[in-house]
């Protein structure tokens, strides 16, 4: 009996741990093919595509965009470094040196070298033109003063009482000061940009006229345009007056006119009609006869004058342009540097002090910036040097004067 009850425990026994052995397997499998069910699943289209996406996104737009950034920009710039002025050549080539005095010309010829630029050179007590170098491009017209338009706003402000001498000190900053003397030496643009703005452009443009810019310089010059001067107010964007004042922004100038203001400046204030006669320089009395003189209108510069020539003179000693200074002669110049439509424009005008001396223009039109208006002063310089070399200045100085016509036409006069 009791064998039967112990067998039938047993029994029992084995089969409960058969039952628990086959539950623990059905979870074993129900939980392997949870598992295994996604595994299964993965591939499938729903995140397939999602992967591959995002390596598109941070991989290939990236290097097309940079592709298609780079190559037009590159392109462009190479077209737009290329210049479109030659900075190099002959000057002189197809120039007609019969009107031109050889001494005058040769030394003009020889101190441009092979620099593209033009050169014209004024007896400033007759107005005779004496050399043109480069003609096609001096009697040509359209040209931004730069800088050299400078001297024409310092005479302004003198006549209109906005500063009283060369010493008259215009407050450009917080602690900075500078008088007019300074300014032209060094060609301040803000000290020159603060007159401009207290002149204002129409009374700017009124001793512009006045000063022969905006209008024919020549008598019987052709062709020579009439240049211009804006009537109105460039835009505050544009730099307004300021600009005008101390860039020229704005004006259409011809060598002729510049060479007449300074030669006005180097006789006391007589502005004679510049004239460029067929029949060779002056060389003795019976040709001087076949030469009179013509005077355009007379210019009240007074003693403002002297206080414009102070600084200008400055400038050639210690200034902008010192590459124009020569040891034994008292030089007078303002030189002028710009840009305009893709070329570098250097400018030079001025005059040396001593008698029989003379007015010289220089203008650079290059490609290339090789010193701008410092460089001209240099080509003036070397101008200046070789005919003090050659003695002209005393030959000149002992010329009969010549007998002036009164002006043919004279503009008013402003106040």
């Amino acid at each position: 009996m009791r064998t039967s009850r112990a067998h039938l425990a047993v029994t029992v026994a084995l089969l409960l741990t058969v039952q628990q052995a086959a539950s623990a397997q059905d979870k074993v499998l129900a939980r392997a093919s949870a598992e295994s069910t996604p595994a299964i699943v993965r591939p499938a289209p729903a995140k397939s595509p999602v992967a591959p996406a995002k390596k598109i996104a941070t991989t290939n737009p990236k290097t097309q965009t940079t592709k298609k950034r780079a190559t037009p920009v590159k392109r462009a710039s190479r077209v737009v470094a290329k210049p479109r002025y030659p900075t190099y050549g002959n000057p002189a080539q197809g120039d007609d040196p019969s009107r031109d005095d050889s001494v005058v010309r040769a030394a003009a010829v020889e101190a441009l070298g092979n620099l593209m630029g033009a050169a014209v050179v004024v007896d400033p007590q007759s107005g005779r033109v004496l050399s043109v170098v480069n003609q096609q491009l001096a009697f040509g017209g359209g040209y931004q003063p730069c800088s050299a338009f400078k001297p024409v706003v310092a005479l302004a402000a003198l006549g209109e009482g906005i500063i009283e001498n060369d010493r008259t000190r215009l407050q450009l900053g917080k602690k900075w000061y500078l008088d007019l003397h300074k300014a032209l030496a060094i060609s301040n643009n803000l000290y020159f940009e603060k007159l401009g703005r207290l002149l204002g452009i129409d009374r700017l443009e009124q001793y512009a006229h006045q000063f022969g810019f905006g209008e024919q310089a020549g008598w019987e010059i052709e062709p020579e345009p009439a240049g211009a001067f804006p009537n109105t107010t460039p835009s505050a964007r544009a730099g307004g007056v300021g600009r005008v004042a101390s860039f020229g922004q704005g004006i259409s100038m011809t060598m002729f006119q510049l060479a007449s203001f300074v030669t006005a400046m180097a006789n006391g204030g007589t502005l004679y009609y510049l004239q460029y006669p067929a029949s060779g320089p002056v060389t003795g009395q019976d040709e001087a006869q076949e030469f009179t003189p013509r005077v355009k209108r007379e210019l009240p510069l007074g003693s403002a004058l002297d206080v414009v020539q102070s600084g200008m003179e400055e400038a050639v000693l210690t200034g902008t342009a010192r590459r124009a200074k020569q040891p034994d002669l008292r030089l007078v110049g303002k030189t002028g540097t710009c840009s305009q439509a893709g070329a570098r424009l250097g400018w030079f005008a001025g005059y040396n002090r001593e008698p029989g001396g003379v007015a010289v223009v220089i203008l650079l039109r290059t490609g290339q910036n090789l010193g701008g208006g410092p460089r001209a002063s240099q080509v003036a310089g070397n101008i200046f040097r070789q005919l003090g070399d050659n003695d002209y200045y005393s030959r000149a100085s002992q010329r009969d004067p010549l007998p002036a016509l009164p002006a043919s036409i004279q503009l008013p006069q402003f106040p």
